[in-house]
């Protein structure tokens, strides 16, 4: 038998193996037996009275540390004038820990009294115990201006950016904060509002140049019409919210749901546990928990909240920036299931045979706190055999169960076939200051799949849970393509020496095995990018149609209810079908639920929109210093005006004008898709290898301009072009091919006769 530890060893176990602290998994780690469990029992009974741990149930934990965007009030200076907040939710039992304020200099000044969000940071070794960046003050909520700082004699002037404002806002000479004349600039309203002349504003924060990186995701914003300022209303509500307790819940604290998110993720809405299950008619089944934050609780139908999270539909993402659906009181803190912090989730249990089809599921309304806050690559290098010191003591009891689960519903979506795309994603990678760093490829991982996997499974219950009780909800549907769409991928794929199947019900089965031909050859993108263009849109609706892509009868979103309105639309009627509270769905909402389909039908597409011009513009940021290199890329689209290629390096889309394509002339075949040398009859197809030169990259707009150098290999011949074959030849030409169309005619007729 080992001597007994010491309480610091103890403390030190606990913090790094945060599923593994019971009395007995303690007693085990330490090599502790017999009577010995006697003194350990007293140990751990006076570390817990002296406040280094709390017990619950059976199990003991460190004490509460403090959520990392938080609520705080503002103590005041200390003696070295630091400024220090404490904060306004405090679960622990002891003294609440003070943080220290580090702001910038165009946050605002801050007294003793002011309540503040702030993103928090522990530290060791100081006074206090976090350090505290300014998020906004609470109970302010400033109006925030984009424009172009004027310079004048006293101040300046800020000038819209937007065709359609005509407003303009004049700066003072002492609220200018160093903007130079011409620089994109935010600024927020200050004072009341005059009776004469243009309203006041401050400017707070400088972006610069309008043409560089930093004003890219700003300007698309405001194009688009995406609401990026939360009224007055809605930010008052927000921090008036409170979290939720365990009345009415189901205590999931001791259950180890892990979150695994990017490696910079700031919320995290849904967490996941795993375990084989013990049930003797499911050998070799799993139990899978999928638990999400409980949004209904917070946002509830008809509420300031409520009507601005509706009118947003979704979150918008950028590079830089993320415009959320809701304020960061909620978003960052009360919804974000943020490790070691008690939350409010809806969790559903589902029972997966050793195959991986479902067999049961069930929901609850619970609290829960989460052991440990992941990301993709740490998991993922942990299951590989290299786990770094957060995931080794979650090894055995968490990480590997969840990856067998997995493997277990990998089995069966291999037999049900949902569309198997392999299109890398995209990903700017932005420096300090907003420039392009690089354009990488996001790398997918079998951590990526897995969870990917539980939330699919996830909202196929709720689909189907909300139909058992005929309640309504908000369908995801994704229509089967059109007849015309699917012979326009047959033709391509022809044209590479591929087939797709004719003459029976098209399912997801047939388009995969047309992928699986092109796998590994040079066509492959080409006949995954078609795939895709072929696909209808998905939106929502309160009619099931189901979903094609995914090969479900009945999808419905649950698992982002932070980011979508249409999983907050299924939380509440999962809470009106279960009778959990007066949260849920109400007959006004579900009597607007097609309107409200088609209305976040419409801003996500908006978001998609503003999201694709914000890469084009920053690609062609990136790509403006290079302009006069070549680049290797593939046709991606033809049209009357030139053709489209995809440049292998960004994977950023050009235009190669008409006039750009040499000295021969295309004439553009519009049956075929293809365009068709004048002289050599020469084709320029989807998918053909081209060398390019880059023209023009303009930041502004995010056109890019190409010029040929190669076709299929081959050199393309630059300078005086030749009308044969062009549209409108010279008069002369033109009058040789009427003589000649005449005399032809006339043979036909003689023939005929």
């Amino acid at each position: 038998m080992n001597k007994l530890p010491s309480k610091d060893e103890i403390i030190t176990w606990i913090s790094e193996n945060p599923t593994l602290t019971a009395k007995r998994d303690i007693a085990k780690a330490f090599g502790i037996k017999g009577a010995a469990r006697i003194d350990l029992k007293r140990m751990m009974k006076e570390l817990e009275d002296e406040g280094h741990l709390k017990r619950r149930k059976k199990t003991y934990r460190e004490a509460d540390t403090l959520s990392p965007v938080s609520v705080l009030r503002v103590v005041g200076p200390n003696g070295d004038g630091d400024l220090l907040a404490e904060p306004m939710e405090w679960q622990g039992e002891g003294e609440a820990p003070r943080v220290m304020m580090v702001l910038k200099g165009s946050d605002p000044a801050l007294g003793g009294g002011d309540q503040i969000l702030a993103r928090l940071t522990q530290v060791t070794g100081e006074a206090h115990g976090y350090e505290g960046r300014l998020i906004r003050r609470i109970g302010t909520n400033p109006s925030l201006v984009l424009g172009i700082f004027r310079a004048g004699a006293e101040g300046g002037r800020i000038l819209p950016i937007d065709k359609g404002e005509q407003k303009e806002w004049t700066v003072a000479a002492g609220e200018v904060n160093g903007a130079k004349d011409g620089e994109l600039v935010e600024a927020a309203a200050i004072g009341p509002k005059a009776r004469m002349g243009l309203p006041k504003a401050r400017i707070v924060n400088r972006i610069g140049d309008p043409t560089q990186p930093r004003a890219v995701s700003l300007i698309a914003i405001h194009q688009h019409g995406i609401p990026d300022r939360f009224p007055d209303a809605v930010i008052a509500e927000a921090d008036s919210m409170k979290p939720a307790g365990l009345k009415g819940r189901e205590d999931l604290r001791n259950l180890p749901l892990v979150t695994i998110d990017p490696h910079d993720a700031r919320d995290h809405d849904d967490a996941c546990f795993a375990e084989a299950d013990t049930d003797p008619e499911n050998v070799g089944g799993h139990i899978i928990w999928v638990a999400i934050a409980d949004v209904a609780h917070y946002v509830r139908p008809g509420t300031a909240l409520d009507r601005e999270a509706r009118k947003r539909g979704n979150s918008s993402y950028f590079p830089d920036r993320v415009v959320p659906m809701l304020p960061d009181r909620l978003s960052g803190d009360l919804c974000s299931l943020h490790e070691g912090v008690p939350r409010a989730c809806i969790a559903v249990r589902m029972q997966v045979s050793a195959q991986g089809e479902k067999i049961s599921h069930s929901f609850v309304r619970g609290l829960m706190t989460s052991p440990a806050s992941l990301n993709y690559q740490e998991v993922q290098a942990a299951q590989d055999g290299a786990p770094n010191d957060k995931c080794a003591p979650l090894m055995g009891d968490v990480i590997a169960p969840l990856y067998e689960a997995y493997y277990a519903l990998r089995e069966a979506r291999a037999v049900r076939q949902p569309l198997e795309l392999d299109l890398p994603e995209r990903k700017i990678v932005l420096t300090d200051d907003g420039d392009v760093a690089s354009i990488d490829y996001a790398e997918r991982l079998d951590a990526h799949r897995m969870i990917e996997e539980f939330m699919v499974l996830a909202n196929v219950c709720a689909a189907e849970e909300l139909i058992a009780r005929k309640t309504a909800q908000l369908f995801r549907v994704h229509e089967e393509p059109s007849v015309e769409k699917i012979d326009s991928l047959r033709e391509v794929a022809q044209a590479s020496g591929l087939t797709l199947a004719k003459g029976q019900v098209l399912k997801t089965m047939h388009l995969n095995r047309l992928l699986k031909q092109a796998e590994g050859m040079e066509e492959a993108e080409l006949i995954n990018m078609s795939t895709l263009r072929s696909m209808s849109q998905a939106y929502y609706s309160k009619e099931n149609f189901s979903h094609f892509g995914l090969a479900l009868r009945a999808y419905s979103h649950f698992t982002s209810p932070i980011r979508r309105y249409a999983d907050l639309v299924v939380h509440r009627a999962l809470v009106a079908s279960h009778g959990w509270g007066d949260d849920g769905l109400t007959a006004e909402d579900e009597a607007g639920l097609e309107e409200t389909a088609q209305h976040i039908s419409s801003t996500e597409r908006r978001s998609m929109l503003a999201e694709r011009d914000t890469t084009d513009r920053y690609l062609a940021s990136y790509l403006n210093k290079r302009v006069g290199e070549s680049f290797g890329g593939k046709v991606s689209g033809i049209a009357r005006f030139g053709i489209f290629v995809k440049l292998d390096e960004t994977g950023a889309d050009g235009l190669v004008p008409m006039r750009e394509l040499g000295r021969e002339f295309f004439n553009y075949d519009a049956d075929r898709g293809v365009l068709v040398g004048s002289e050599t009859r020469r084709e320029i197809s989807l998918g053909l290898r081209v060398k390019v030169k880059l023209a023009e990259a303009a930041p502004v707009t995010g056109g890019i301009v190409l010029e040929l150098l190669e076709l299929d290999g081959k050199p393309v011949q630059h300078g005086f072009r030749s009308h044969k074959g062009r549209g409108k030849p010279p008069k002369r030409a033109q009058a040789k091919a009427k003589t000649k169309a005449a005399k032809t005619k006339r043979k036909v007729e003689r023939k005929r006769k």
